[in-house]
């Protein structure tokens, strides 16, 4: 498109440049026989420069000027006509363009030569051809040496992408320095596999862990039951109180992993309620205060500026006891447990023995519990329960040193 708009715009104003041109010469010999006499307008054309324009009058006797006779049927100017003529020089043949002019001595030929004209356009089309030949063949080429780039990284991708469906997760893309759209996508990609890979691990910890904390009981179950029959009638009724509490603590394991779901997955309806922060802290502070007591622990509270959100009054007052609960299970006898709230904000802090950086986010995984003897009896779903319900509430929880102790810290938006 872009060589067939010069081509039109070159002959255009070749055109143009030639009617200018006979439009001028049309002028002059017009003027010139309205000034002039028979014999001076005939020495003037006689005079005429053929290479400026070539003129041409019949007079009453001969021809006067560059042709020995006028071509037929030539239109007034400015309609033109391309006629030939033959000459003696090396170019034999030139073709001009010109028409008639009508002055008081009769009409006048002026024509100018156009072949050259039509030289140069055709030089102009030769050297286009050949400039769309290059730059088309250069195209080509660079295209198929890019479409081959390309290629190899899908080839690669595909290849690596096999690889991970056959089960090795821990492949992934490579990511190259140019930072393209390959790049970007790789990138993204091996993000996934990074959230698949952990997400597998947490599956295989979940079912260890399951394994691990439902063994022991679900053992003493087959145990005690096979033991029932062997029983005196006395102890029949603590055999059986044992062994439902052990039912109990593993009923109560999956009870609290599907209700962890349901949050999680939004699919437990919240009863919304402007809630109080400064009314649940106080209620959880009443109820924890005898728990504390019982452990030779000392529980404070303190409150400003009370706010309001929105929530569910229930399950926020069962996430902050759990937190409450945890901290007075894991101190030691005599520690001190605080209840801040401020504004949006709430702390629990405790001086027991805290947790190490490197558990401060693993704590809130299912089923984790950091006491590997299983001291302290628990589902190990507590932290992630409390999670998941400030996560509904679109509030933040967050673990600090308390130096010594813990520091749980938890922000409403």
């Amino acid at each position: 498109m872009l060589v067939l708009s010069l081509y039109r715009q070159l002959v255009i104003e070749q055109q143009n440049q030639v009617d200018k041109h006979l439009a001028a010469e049309m002028q002059r010999y017009q003027q010139l026989a309205l000034t002039v006499n028979r014999r001076s307008f005939a020495a003037q054309i006689r005079a005429a420069d053929p290479k400026t324009a070539l003129i041409a009058w019949r007079n009453s006797v001969d021809m006067v000027g560059a042709l020995t006779f006028l071509p037929e049927n030539m239109p007034q100017l400015p309609e033109t006509k391309d006629f030939p003529i033959f000459t003696g020089g090396p170019d034999k043949l030139h073709i001009l363009t010109g028409g008639l002019v009508i002055t008081r001595y009769g009409p006048v030929l002026i024509a100018t030569r156009t072949d050259q004209l039509a030289a140069l356009i055709e030089k102009f089309i030769n050297a286009a051809f050949w400039a769309v030949a290059f730059t088309l063949g250069l195209t080509l080429a660079l295209g198929y040496i890019f479409s081959k780039a390309i290629l190899r990284r899908l080839v690669e991708y595909n290849r690596l992408s096999e690889q991970i469906e056959a089960g090795h997760y821990e492949t992934r893309l490579p990511v190259s320095e140019s930072q393209d759209e390959f790049d970007m996508l790789a990138r993204q990609f091996n993000l996934v596999l990074d959230t698949l890979e952990q997400n597998l691990r947490a599956v295989r910890g979940v079912t260890d862990n399951i394994a691990h904390d439902l063994r022991t009981p679900l053992s003493h179950l087959r145990i005690g039951i096979e033991q029932l029959s062997q029983k005196p009638t006395a102890e029949l009724a603590d055999a059986t109180a044992e062994l439902l509490e052990e039912l109990d603590h593993c009923l109560g394991t999956f009870d609290a992993m599907l209700s962890l779901t349901r949050i999680e997955e939004g699919q437990q309806m919240l009863d919304l309620q402007p809630v109080s922060l400064q009314q649940i802290c106080q209620d959880l502070f009443e109820m924890a205060e005898v728990i504390a007591e019982s452990h030779d622990q000392v529980l404070s509270i303190s409150l400003e500026d009370d706010v309001h959100v929105n929530g569910d009054k229930y399950l926020l007052f069962q996430a902050l006891f759990n937190l409450v609960d945890n901290a007075i299970k894991y101190s030691p006898n005599g520690a001190t447990i605080n209840i801040i709230q401020h504004g949006k904000h709430i702390q629990i802090s405790d001086n027991g023995p805290g947790i190490i950086d490197e558990d401060k986010e693993r704590v809130f995984d299912r089923l984790v519990r950091l006491d590997p003897s299983r001291h302290y009896k628990g589902t190990g779903l507590g932290l992630s329960m409390v999670k998941a319900i400030l996560s509904r509430h679109k509030a933040t929880i967050s673990l600090h040193d308390n130096n010594p102790g813990l520091l749980v810290s938890i922000h409403f938006k």
